[in-house]
């Protein structure tokens, strides 16, 4: 049987896995730098211990590939939840959101779990990944996984497999461990031997697992305190609890028995006091300048909009800019590595016009700002002409507004206040598989370009990876430089948005180089119902930024 082995033609007897076949060609790797993790068939992410029957094109999956980089977490997760159990059998872990290059978990165990604890579970971890033990993907039946769930007292899981669609379950083990069976929603490494590069932060509350960093897998795993970061998530996580929408069965539940709206309308106030409050700090601090920063998708503009109507209910009169007005001439924009317009670098504003521009609005001088014209790729021969009034305060919105770059040093930065947005989600599907906040926002991006720009799912998901890299350069570095961070993640929107976006993805075909990427979204969709309740969404809502409605700028 002839395997095209990344493009090569290999010959493979019937009965040998993919890892035999990397192996034998002499692809297995060293580091993680050429070491496979995981193959790609027809689209779709398989284990390397996958046994072929038939001619297929494989490529193998590596750790810069965004899939190698969850295979690598996964198994990595898996390690530690098997130990953790193995020394501490009463322990329970929860998998809670991801805090830079590591993922944040918290234990509940009694006695409480310490940084001695701690030690030991890094130490056991280090020992059973040098034994290269296997872990094994095995199928269940539907019946037989919760049954064994519910005896071994895993009942998040239990819940979850009640909404699943089909009849089977696909889990992981280690028989040459232990008995430990969890499941994933994605693949893991065929071994434990393939993650031996990790740290353990403790944190106090929790701790981090640390993975490598995508750009330098080697390079020392350092972890970096976020503390404004962690405070945000950790609301949200209590929030979630407090209005029981902490999980897929939770929301899913409220879908069913109809109280998703009231579930709408209580975080969509919670929004309103959020942005309340942020005016409120404004005014506090005699800000001239609000700079708006935050990541795709994040709901910027509607963000700066709803500060903006709390400014005026306060007697002020906000003036919005937005910073793609200072985008440059498309011929004189960077470009990135393939030779590509890099449209996220920040080179691609004019910084000197902005920084002249801001010092003389906050002087009180009248300016012609510029208006880019996206269509000819050039700024407008003429702009808009504008004076900020004693009593009138900038919002300026933009990818790049809290990059220290774009305030020279005459900027009076007393008078500028920042604000870092972002859809930081912490519902999970249960208690060991969570919900990316990446993932929630290529949502949204997927859903707006469609509805404002018909845009395919294949457009979108062409350009998530650029807008990722531009993401972690020039915006995530700045995000605790913030004097506030808003979260405009809404913990009933996975519910709306399978509505709008399902459908969609499942057009993507499995010959599509994107298929991957859509098969992903579409697997955590699975675990949620749709919620027809667009009626109880108000027009001034983050997501309508994304559904449409927006009160604040043209319907579409």
């Amino acid at each position: 049987m002839i395997i095209n082995l990344e493009k090569k033609p290999c010959s493979m007897e019937l009965g040998q896995t993919i890892l035999d076949m990397v192996n034998a060609n002499g692809l297995g790797g060293t580091d993680l730098t050429d070491r496979p993790l995981a193959a790609r068939i027809g689209g779709e992410i398989f284990n390397l211990a996958y046994t072929p029957m038939h001619e297929m094109d494989i490529d193998l999956i590596y750790y810069h590939d965004e899939e190698g980089a969850r295979v690598y977490e996964r198994t990595l997760q898996f390690v530690l939840i098997m130990c953790m159990r193995k020394l501490f059998p009463n322990a329970k872990v929860f998998v809670r959101y991801s805090l830079g290059d590591g993922v944040y978990m918290t234990v509940d165990k009694k006695p409480a779990f310490t940084e001695a604890d701690l030690l030991l579970l890094k130490s056991e971890m280090k020992r059973v990944i040098s034994l290269d033990l296997k872990l094994q993907r095995k199928r269940m039946s539907i019946s037989d996984a919760l049954a064994f769930y519910e005896r071994d007292g895993q009942f998040d899981k239990a819940a979850l497999l009640k909404w699943r669609r089909f009849s089977y379950f696909d889990v992981y083990r280690c028989t040459e461990y232990s008995d430990y069976i969890d499941y994933f929603y994605g693949e893991t490494a065929p071994s434990t031997g393939y993650v031996p590069l990790f740290d353990l932060h403790f944190t106090g509350t929790g701790i981090v697992m640390l993975r490598p960093r995508r750009d330098d897998p080697l390079a020392p795993i350092v972890y970096v305190d976020s503390p404004k970061m962690v405070e945000v998530f950790k609301r949200s996580d209590d929030w979630g609890r407090i209005m029981t929408c902490s999980t897929a069965n939770e929301l899913n539940t409220r879908v069913e028995n109809g109280t998703v709206r009231e579930l709408i309308r209580v975080n969509e106030a919670l929004h309103e006091k959020m942005f309340a409050k942020t005016a409120d700090e404004i005014i506090a601090r005699g800000a001239k300048t609000v700079m708006l920063a935050g990541p795709s998708s994040s709901g910027k503009t509607t963000s700066a909009n709803r500060i903006a109507t709390q400014l005026r209910a306060e007697g002020l009169d906000p003036i919005m800019i937005s910073l793609d007005n200072y985008y440059c001439d498309r011929k004189y924009c960077p470009r990135d590595e393939n030779g590509e317009l890099d449209f996220e670098h920040l080179n691609a504003l004019d910084i000197e016009r902005f920084n002249r521009d801001l010092k003389l609005l906050m002087a009180g001088e009248e300016v012609e700002t510029p208006i880019f014209d996206f269509i000819e790729q050039k700024p407008k021969e003429h702009g808009h002409v504008m004076r900020c009034g004693k009593d009138q305060v900038m919002i300026i919105e933009g990818i790049h507004g809290l990059n220290p770059l774009l305030l020279g040093n005459e900027i009076d930065h007393d008078k500028v206040f920042k604000v870092y947005v972002s859809a930081l989600t912490t519902i999970n599907l249960d208690d060991h598989n969570r919900v990316r906040t990446t993932d929630l926002r290529i949502l949204r991006r997927l859903v707006r370009d469609f509805v404002t720009r018909g845009a395919s799912m294949e457009r979108t998901l062409s350009m998530w990876a650029s807008v990722r890299r531009g993401e972690a350069k020039w915006i995530f570095p700045y995000q605790e430089q913030a004097d506030v961070i808003l979260n405009t993640v809404l913990h009933y929107e996975p519910a709306i948005m399978k509505h709008r976006v399902y459908p969609l993805l499942l057009t993507v075909e499995p010959e599509s180089e994107y298929y991957c990427m859509a098969r992903s979204i579409v697997k955590y969709l699975n675990y949620f119902l749709e919620a027809n309740v667009e009626d109880e969404i108000p027009p001034t809502s983050i997501l309508r930024e994304f559904i449409g409605g927006n009160s604040f700028y043209s319907n579409y």
